[in-house]
């Protein structure tokens, strides 16, 4: 079965057609174990689309830490990460509320700043246009456990003056009307700098879990980029399966 097949006549953005071509592309085993991933320009020749649109898709994968991309060698697959679509959507204060653990923000900090290059390519927004940052420190009583930095898409609507103490994505369906769909998230474990250990109350170069992931409306655009920097000594990350 050929798997570089595009429908132009649906309502399925282009891009988006790609990223779910790449999806399928590197669950094979040939790009598990290391196989480069044909480039851009074959994959657009070969679907008769912009080079442009295969490359906003294949950043999307990238930022979910499935591809890494290295210059002047080409793109596999990353080793070592998880993909999980949540089929319950909640908050990290919600979640906690589930838990019955109790939550305190130690700092919480927004901004409206100029993204870097990669953001701009995931958010698909022209140099200059400036977005939400919005830096939290939480943790229990006992002490900061996780800092989180977020960066939100214009079209979120959000503003430097909202309150952020409330769940974030009950404020966003309540406040601007928009709708969390899925999490795209990469996992991976990582050494604490000097700036996460004085955070966390770590020393530096104590293990910390990594979490990066990528929010989207229900029509799979992003509207999050969230980065999720957690003590290890107090997170354990687990995900279920079901058997097809």
């Amino acid at each position: 079965m050929d798997l570089f097949v595009i429908d132009h006549r649906s309502a399925l953005p282009l891009h988006v057609q790609v990223e779910d071509i790449l999806r399928n592309l590197i669950t094979k085993p040939e790009y598990q174990n290391g196989k480069l991933l044909p480039n851009e320009v074959h994959i657009a020749k070969k679907l008769g689309i912009s080079r442009n649109t295969v490359r906003q898709a294949t950043n999307k994968l990238v930022y979910e830490r499935l591809l890494v991309r290295k210059k002047g060698v080409g793109t596999k697959v990353a080793k070592n990460n998880i993909i999980t679509k949540l089929n319950k959507w909640t908050s990290f204060t919600h979640e906690m509320d589930e838990k019955g653990v109790t939550f305190k923000n130690y700092a919480l900090k927004v901004t409206k700043v100029l993204p870097d290059k990669e953001i701009q390519q995931l958010f698909n927004i022209t140099a200059g246009i400036k977005v939400i940052k919005l830096e939290r420190l939480r943790g229990l009583e006992k002490g900061p456990v996780v800092y989180f930095i977020s960066y939100f898409h214009p079209r979120t609507g959000l503003t430097e003056k909202e309150d952020y103490t409330m769940p974030l994505y009950e404020k966003l369906e309540k406040e601007h009307h928009i709708s969390v769909a899925i999490s795209k998230e990469g996992i991976s474990a990582i050494l604490a700098n000097k700036k996460l250990a004085e955070k966390l109350n770590i020393n530096e170069g104590d293990p910390i879990l990594f979490r990066k992931r990528v929010v989207c409306d229900p029509g799979d655009r992003p509207i999050e980029y969230n980065l999720g920097y957690y003590r290890a000594d107090s997170f354990t990350y687990t995900i279920d399966i079901a058997k097809d």
